[in-house]
């Protein structure tokens, strides 16, 4: 069995509580309870919002140098994410398409080394 990272990809500037409704978190729940079932699901966790992060970089004399803001600048962000044990990648993509659908959002899927 292999794991695999499935994130959800948000845009800049999204707002869950604008975003998101009752009927999102419902089906979010409710694909959780599935995973459960399933036993595929090994750690789910939403991110706090992006204008929270700190990002730590290496100075040019190798000393470590914390920052405000995210390591990249993107027009998109991860929101959140589940670590899944699934037997293939198509498996894997199966829950990552139940978790666009869930998240009303692009999901990246991509197995851990």
């Amino acid at each position: 069995m292999t794991q695999y990272l499935v994130a959800i990809h948000r845009p800049l500037g999204y707002a869950p509580a604008v975003s998101e409704d009752d009927a999102m978190g419902r089906e979010i729940d409710a694909l959780n309870a599935e995973m459960r079932a399933a036993g595929v699901r090994v750690f789910v966790g939403g991110l706090a919002p992006i204008e929270s992060a700190k990002s730590v970089r290496l100075t040019a004399g190798g000393a470590p140098s914390v920052t405000d803001g995210p390591y990249l600048e993107s027009k998109e962000f991860v929101g959140g994410f589940w670590v899944l044990e699934t037997a293939s990648l198509a498996e894997a993509l199966a829950w990552g398409r139940k978790a666009a659908v869930a998240c009303r959002a692009q999901v990246e899927v991509r197995a851990f080394l």
